[in-house]
């Protein structure tokens, strides 16, 4: 496994996104990915009410517990790394959630523009 380099949107180094519950395609807590991560789990969010049912209803449901994978579901408020498609799905059906940039790997910018992630920043740095 060969990570990508861990900067952020920014090219400055990529800071965690949640331990709480622990996020990230390695579960380390960041952002991080490499080639095996194609999901691209790069975008990290702060998860809402709203934004949960909408992607329950697009099929990938994250709020419902699944203690087999170690996974305890997400709540509203929780960080979460995102595949960055589904977050510009979202994005195109008025879902998207708020995003930290500094938290959010640069490689999400091969599929989300910057100016769409800087739109709902939730951190502004």
């Amino acid at each position: 496994m060969e990570l990508e380099e861990p900067l952020n949107v920014f090219g400055e180094p990529l800071k965690s996104c949640g331990n709480d519950p622990l996020t990230g395609f390695y579960r380390d807590g960041s952002c991080n990915t490499s080639l095996e991560d194609l999901g691209s789990h790069t975008v990290c969010i702060q998860a809402t009410s709203e934004f949960l049912e909408y992607s329950r209803f697009r099929g990938n449901d994250l709020s419902t517990p699944v203690p087999e994978f170690g996974f305890q579901g997400l709540q509203p408020g929780d960080t979460w790394c995102l595949c960055a498609a589904r977050w510009l799905e979202a994005y195109q059906h008025q879902m998207a959630p708020k995003v930290f940039l500094t938290r959010t790997h640069q490689k999400a910018l091969e599929v989300v523009p910057l100016a769409l992630l800087k739109e709902h920043a939730a951190d502004l740095n």
